[in-house]
């Protein structure tokens, strides 16, 4: 199950339709900005894409992490990507 930015808790800044279409395929070095909700839901994204049994409840899990315990030095969209995966529970 893909998670939609209806899912999050956060607060974000959302970026226009066009701009979301930067957010596809997988994680790359672009900048990695915690408040860009559409930024987030694509990483959410990429996780959910390696599990079967993807739930809301685990992408809000992701979300956590995101926003409370991401360490500052994580830059880039692959280096946010490898920490969550070494951080997340994913079924």
């Amino acid at each position: 199950m893909l998670i939609s930015k209806e899912h999050l808790i956060g607060y974000y800044m959302w970026t226009a339709q066009p701009v979301n279409a930067l957010f596809t395929g997988i994680p790359t070095r672009r900048i990695f900005d915690r408040r860009n909700g559409s930024q987030v839901l694509f990483l959410i994204n990429a996780l959910a894409l390696e599990s079967k049994n993807f739930s809301i409840e685990e992408g809000r899990e992701i979300e956590n992490l995101i926003l409370n315990r991401l360490p500052s030095n994580t830059q880039s969209e692959i280096s946010v990507y490898n920490w969550l995966k070494s951080q997340a529970q994913i079924n």
